[in-house]
Formats: structure tokens, sequence, C-alpha cells
């Protein structure tokens, strides 16, 4: 197996652990692997071509669809509304 797949399962297994914490203690790890996956989505086009990036991809999006649609409505001026363990307490 190639260095750019065992990354790729590395890093489904970490996304796999980090989804299992509390909603709180997902936002730096979530982050990293976010920052991340393009540049091993990059890797394993690289590696293996355009059709098993286009599936890392879409991997990347079914895992991240969440936070990924925040950063948009974020990104376009819309307030998105932050789930109720985010929100800050006054």
């Amino acid at each position: 197996m190639s260095l750019s797949l065992i990354l790729a399962a590395l890093w489904a297994i970490a996304g796999t652990i980090v989804a299992f914490l509390p909603m709180r203690a997902q936002m730096i790890p979530g982050s990293a692997l976010m920052l991340a996956a393009p540049v091993l989505i990059v890797f394993i086009g690289y590696q293996h071509g355009a059709i098993y990036a286009v599936l890392g991809l879409l991997a990347f999006l079914s895992m991240f669809r969440n936070p990924l649609r925040y950063v948009v409505q974020k990104a376009l001026g819309q307030n998105p509304e932050l789930p109720p363990e985010l929100r800050a307490k006054d």
C-alpha cells in the first residue's frame, strides 16, 4: 500500500476518534484534520490519479459536512447558528 493511502487511513481513524470526543474538545483536532485534508487529497491524486482524489474528497466532505457548512455560511456573511453545547454561556 502506498504512503498516501496509509496516511489517508490514519486520517480517517483520527477523524473517527475526534468524533467521539465531546463537542467542545473537537474544535482543535477537528480543525487540524480539516487543514490536513486538502494536502492529503492532493497527495492521493498525485500518487494514484484524479479518480482516487475525488473519492478522497467525497469522504472528506461526508465526514466534515457540518463544519464545512458553517465555514461556508460564515464566508458568505450569514450568521449560522452554533449547536447549544458550543454557544457562549452568558
